[in-house]
């Protein structure tokens, strides 16, 4: 996808810099900052526009409602890819996409040509989402930030060829998660906790270092039949651990608990989860689990979580930690339990580090 340009929305008009793709494909990046000003001063129904922008020798622009374009939708952001130019006739078949920033799974070109063609023209120039987030989460959500948040849109103006020929999404991910559940071909047992997990020695092998020294390296264990007996693991972290193997993605925590008890459980079962990744080197779950946890800080869980942070080395989650330790109201309440002789305790070279922090 080629780069069209960013608009800047701060003061109800967009400024920024516009650029003109001859390409068929393209993307436009559209700036909210200052966002509750102008959700307080911009009506339902009523649409800020962005820069307009070339892409596939037509010009486009963004339509952003703050709170909705109809009644209808009055709790959610609405947003619209308009076609500007004016007396087409013939339809243009477009694939569109908005997404915020780092949903970059929804940017691949592969996504966006797996989306339905709309018809733009003349008659019919815009297509969109008017319930593309509800306010409300919106305001609770990482991709609102210092006030401020960033939509990508992607389009591709379907050839000749596409509108013949169209290539199916990549199915390998679902079919390696089929794997797992069917469990055709397994050739290797492990026992947690009192479960078995049946699983694939080369694809165990091919998603971690660990795995692939412990199973084809000099630290092979045992034979095809063997089971591999896991000590110092719970069984559903174990079990979470396998399925991102199969998946690439954070799975859920099974919970028929209330909402309360579910949260506090969720935040243990992601540090232990945590700590599984590190321990078989899978860098991209232990950054997800990270990332979770993050949402999970607060006054009687940020000690524990920045000791997990500081002994699995997550740099990232340390600072959350910090940060957090750095509001004064924070830091009191903390002081007030006692909380910090934990880390005086077990870590005192994060006390160090939580002072230096405190002075800068």
């Amino acid at each position: 996808m080629s780069f069209a340009g960013v608009s800047l929305i701060g003061n109800g008009k967009a400024v920024g810099h516009a650029v003109d793709v001859a390409t068929a494909s393209g993307y436009h990046i559209l700036v909210v900052n200052g966002y509750s000003h102008i959700k307080a001063n911009t009506s339902n129904g009523t649409a800020i526009y962005s820069l307009s922008f070339m892409v596939g020798g037509h010009r486009w622009c963004i339509r952003y409602y703050p709170n909705g374009d109809t009644s209808k939708c009055a709790d959610y952001i609405s947003i619209f890819l308009v076609l500007v130019d004016e007396n087409i006739t013939e339809a243009l078949k477009v694939q569109y996409e908005f997404s915020f920033v780092d949903e970059l799974e929804k940017q691949e070109p592969a996504h966006i040509r797996a989306k339905t063609k709309r018809n733009f023209s003349s008659t019919a120039p815009s297509w969109g989402c008017r319930n593309f987030r509800k306010i409300d989460e919106l305001e609770k959500s990482k991709h609102l930030k210092d006030d401020c948040f960033t939509i990508r849109c992607d389009l591709a103006i379907a050839s000749i060829v596409d509108l013949f020929i169209e290539v199916p999404p990549s199915g390998i991910q679902q079919h390696i998660s089929n794997l797992l559940k069917s469990k055709v071909g397994t050739d290797v047992t492990f026992k947690v906790g009192g479960e078995t997990f049946a699983a694939h020695r080369c694809v165990l092998a091919a998603r971690s270092a660990v795995f692939m020294a412990e199973l084809f390296g000099s630290m092979r264990e045992g034979t095809l039949t063997s089971v591999i007996h896991v000590e110092d693991m719970e069984a559903n972290v174990f079990g979470a651990l396998l399925s991102f193997i199969y998946t690439d993605s954070l799975p859920m925590m099974e919970s028929d608990m209330v909402e309360e008890e579910a949260e506090s459980q969720e935040a243990l079962w992601l540090q232990h989860l945590l700590a599984a990744a590190d321990r078989y080197d899978l860098q991209r779950l232990k950054v997800l689990c990270e990332e979770k946890l993050c949402e999970h800080i607060d006054i009687s869980s940020v000690t524990t979580i920045l000791t997990l942070a500081e002994q699995h080395n997550c740099r990232g989650l340390k600072e959350v930690c910090f940060e957090f330790l750095k509001t004064p109201a924070n830091l009191k309440a903390i002081t007030a339990v006692d909380s910090l002789e934990d880390i005086t305790r077990t870590c005192p070279s994060l006390l160090k580090e939580l002072i230096a922090k405190l002075a800068s």
